[in-house]
């Protein structure tokens, strides 16, 4: 009956993914920005997670694009937190179209301000030099436990949203840092590295758009743990505050977000309140797809 449960609650936590980002149109703007809204996934943190509005932002940009392009690198800001009670306005600039390459600058917005900025390029298929980092041997998912398995019986809200609520299905090799006591945690005294298994918790419509931007929406879900996990620290530590400031992916093959990716993380630094993310995204037959780095503000308390 938990199983079925769980799977219901990450079922309908896909759906309310794919709602979001199916963006609506809204028109185009006096400066001729296109126009579109998008409403937001529920959040016990008390503002919009920011991997929505990475998909988001995606999705919008990708609307005003020759379907023969595909993004293929964004940089994004996160300038204010998003209000999970107001609907989102993404107004699109469309800074080039050249031979091969497309540039698009989206805001996101919200009373008024923006939330998040970002600019994505956008390439149609063509042939080069070809090379990649290849994938660590790890344990394969099955082999693992899930986030249901490790924190779904605890009573304690955040471990009920990441256990029932979000829409993937994500299995640390090695320790999970959900919260500081829960079972499967240990104390991490090393540089912070990790390895993680994620895919969506269902099958996904056969579009390398959405496949894209779904990886965009994914890309936050851990992309700071090995910052935390160097300082010893859990994503439910107390007094512990940690944001998004800024995001850069690159997206280097064809994504499959409903397959098992396997995201290969690192911090190479943290200072002034800051710390780096950055991670590598195979897929399930060792080829990587992704690169992703963030910077966020993470100021933990201090280490007993």
């Amino acid at each position: 009956m938990a199983d079925d449960v769980h799977g219901a609650a990450q079922a309908e936590g896909l759906a309310g993914l794919l709602r979001v980002l199916d963006l609506t149109p809204s028109g185009v703007d006096s400066s001729g920005q296109d126009l579109f809204t998008g409403e937001n996934q529920r959040s016990p943190h008390g503002r919009v997670f920011g991997g929505q509005v990475l998909g988001q932002s995606v999705v919008a940009a990708t609307r005003t694009v020759d379907p023969a392009r595909s993004v293929h690198s964004m940089h994004g800001y996160f300038l204010r937190p998003g209000d999970p009670s107001t609907p989102i306005t993404f107004a699109v600039e469309r800074l080039r179209d050249g031979g091969s390459f497309s540039a698009r600058r989206v805001h996101a917005i919200q009373h008024g301000q923006p939330i998040l900025s970002m600019i994505a390029s956008f390439q149609e298929a063509q042939d080069g030099v070809d090379h990649a980092e290849p994938a660590p041997q790890v344990p394969a998912p099955e082999e693992l436990p899930s986030i249901g398995d490790l924190v779904g019986g605890l009573d304690h809200p955040f471990a009920r949203y990441w256990a029932q609520e979000r829409p993937v299905d994500v299995r640390h090799v090695g320790s999970a840092i959900y919260l500081p006591s829960a079972p499967g945690r240990r104390d991490d005294d090393g540089d912070g590295s990790q390895a993680v298994w994620l895919r969506v918790a269902g099958p996904l419509p056969a579009d390398q758009a959405l496949h894209r931007a779904v990886l965009a929406w994914a890309s936050d879900v851990t992309i700071l743990e090995p910052v935390l996990r160097r300082h010893g620290a859990a994503w439910a530590t107390p007094g512990g505050r940690v944001a998004s400031l800024d995001h850069a992916l690159w997206w280097h093959r064809p994504v499959s977000a409903d397959a098992w990716m396997l995201f290969v993380q690192e911090t190479p630094s943290a200072s002034g309140a800051r710390g780096l993310g950055l991670a590598r995204v195979y897929d399930r037959a060792g080829t990587l797809v992704a690169t992703v780095a963030q910077e966020g503000m993470t100021r933990l308390p201090p280490r007993p």
